[in-house]
């Protein structure tokens, strides 16, 4: 099952709909059922509220995932706090060995890059595994989200094994 979640605060944001298609290429690619969506707008407030349902549910479906799609704006040159916030309700290891493909949006290169690599060191600590390269994209490449997520999901030879 591919798990698309997306770290950016603001609902329909554009990295949504990006990761989305990254989650849509990829299950095409592999054979798989469309991709769940977990998007932390959705689930606002109550990402601090101990104990609560929809955030467990979140939860657990990041750690029955096969493949992950983890997508983040850059904020401060980095992930956002709301995508954190949503990651550290895992435990330990918590995506133990789960195959985990980065989408990082940003104004610029330099920040893409610096956001990406905070984001893998994150995805290895709760011991995934993070899909090299990630998608990293700048605002300006944007508008044709589904040949980016095309082209790079096509880019991947050798990643995953088609089924």
């Amino acid at each position: 099952m591919i798990v698309v979640v997306s770290g950016n605060p603001r609902p329909h944001s554009r990295t949504l709909h990006l990761a989305e298609e990254v989650g849509g290429a990829l299950a095409t690619r592999l054979g798989l059922a469309a991709p769940r969506t977990i998007d932390v707008t959705e689930l606002g407030p109550r990402l601090l509220q101990p104990g609560d349902g929809a955030v467990a549910d979140a939860v657990a479906l990041l750690q029955r995932a096969s493949v992950l799609v983890v997508a983040t704006p850059t904020y401060k040159g980095s992930y956002t706090g709301v995508l954190k916030v949503l990651l550290d309700q895992l435990p330990a290891a918590g995506l133990k060995d789960i195959t985990a493909v980065t989408v990082v949006t940003a104004g610029i290169q330099p920040q893409a890059d610096a956001a990406t690599r905070h984001l893998r060191e994150l995805l290895t600590e709760l011991a995934a595994v993070p899909v090299d390269p990630g998608l990293a994209v700048v605002d300006a490449d944007l508008a044709n989200a589904g040949k980016t997520a095309a082209d790079y999901v096509n880019g991947l030879d050798g990643v995953f094994v088609t089924t």
